[in-house]
């Protein structure tokens, strides 16, 4: 494979984010926000398959003990099925905060959901980042995000990092084994000319995978914080970025055509080469 290829352009998301691989289902999932809308790609016969979303979905989750999945939307966590597609309320962390809404989340080895929220405008510091535990109870764990995103989890899941895209900041936290959280501190402040970081995923080495929205890139930063590799995409609002395939060695980058609809490939789906395996995304254990 080239640097990169374009596996899915005719959708041409919105805000594609939130990219899942489900090796149950031998495919990957991700959302388009604003359409609202879930997508799925079969990575056994390339069949794309999508559901309009009653409201604003920022990401999806599998279950563990159950079929189907934990969802982000506007109003809150939900139990997601497909095929009949159903949805059942499970909590709103932020009542308070109608014009909120979930924005990107990730599960932990202990069937954890860590979520951020964001105000839908985008413009001032109301988010949070809040724990959704295996019993559906919530704690709120953060807060003070103008855009919460990209939770992802050291290999040992010993540290966590988070990220505040609209100060274009990636904060890690020491992660304790009962869900507590240590000191927040600074990993990385994005430089100029680097765009935001947004979506972003740990490899089997520890690095952190970050896409850059309004940068066209997804860069691999080490450790240490150290920019390691740089893959160049063909369009500017790239969102998130996830390991995928038998062996976790291909990574789907998702992408927007918000504030961007002249570029053609704007919104779509892309799989760049990693040259590196990324670790299985964490299931709900509720």
């Amino acid at each position: 494979m080239s640097v990169y290829q374009v596996v899915e352009r005719q959708q041409r998301d919105l805000l594609g984010e939130g990219p899942l691989w489900s090796s149950r289902d031998g495919a990957v999932y991700w959302v388009d926000i604003l359409a609202p809308a879930l997508h799925r790609l079969s990575l056994i016969d390339a069949s794309l398959t999508s559901w309009r979303m009653p409201e604003m979905i920022g990401w999806v989750i599998e279950r563990a003990r159950a079929p189907g999945f934990i969802a982000g939307f506007q109003s809150g966590f939900a139990e997601l099925t497909l095929d009949p597609l159903q949805i059942r309320p499970i909590s709103d962390p932020e009542p308070h905060l109608p014009t909120n809404r979930l924005n990107d989340a990730k599960a932990d080895r202990a069937g954890r959901i860590w979520a951020g929220s964001m105000p839908v405008t985008a413009d001032i510091p109301s988010g949070g980042f809040y724990r959704l535990n295996p019993d559906h109870s919530v704690v709120e764990m953060d807060s003070g995000y103008v855009i919460a995103n990209g939770p992802a989890f050291s290999p040992a899941q010993d540290y966590l990092y988070h990220t505040d895209s609209g100060r274009g900041v990636v904060y890690r936290f020491g992660l304790n084994p009962d869900g507590t959280l240590g000191e927040r501190i600074v990993f990385l402040k994005f430089e100029a000319g680097w765009g935001k970081p947004d979506g972003m995923t740990v490899d089997v080495d520890g690095a952190l995978w970050i896409a850059h929205w309004g940068a066209g890139r997804v860069s691999r930063f080490t450790p240490d914080g150290k920019v390691d590799r740089v893959i160049h995409l063909p369009t500017s609002q790239v969102t998130s970025c996830a390991f995928a395939g038998e062996h976790l060695d291909r990574m789907f980058v998702t992408s927007a055509a918000i504030d961007n609809e002249q570029d053609p490939l704007a919104g779509a789906l892309f799989e760049i080469n990693p040259g590196i395996r990324g670790l299985a995304p964490g299931q709900f254990a509720g």
